[in-house]
């Protein structure tokens, strides 16, 4: 894993972009701004506050530019997700569940359901008196 500053939304390149970063500076290539949390080291999605810092004054929005005096660049912000483990895990959830539906049509959710909960638990007793 390389050290080189990207862009914490599009993943370009900030080698152009001139350090210390501005309040306003932005992405050449997404216009994103570059001051917010999401791009600093201290950012950590899994605490409450999303900051490791615990004097620092804590922005509603990390996406937007702040004037946090403890931001430091993080080399690599850029996170992507990793496509092929999430189309696994639903193709998993289909089949586990029955939906062969192919892809971009809406599967009959209703009848289905109806049908699964026929075979657990009997015909609707509603009908019966």
């Amino acid at each position: 894993m390389s050290n080189e500053l990207v862009c914490w939304k599009c993943g370009a390149s900030l080698e152009a972009v001139r350090l210390p970063l501005l309040r306003r500076a932005e992405c050449p290539a997404c216009q994103a701004e570059l001051h917010v949390c999401r791009l600093c080291t201290l950012y950590n999605p899994h605490v409450s506050d999303r900051c490791d810092e615990p004097r620092a004054e804590h922005p509603r929005d990390t996406e937007r530019a702040n004037f946090c005096d403890y931001f430091k660049p993080k080399p690599n912000a850029y996170l992507r997700r990793d496509e092929s483990k999430t189309r696994a895990a639903k193709t998993k959830l289909d089949t586990l569940f029955g939906n062969t539906a192919a892809e971009g049509e809406a599967p009959d959710t209703t009848d289905a359901a109806r049908k699964k909960l026929g075979e657990l638990f009997g015909p609707d007793d509603k009908n019966r008196e």
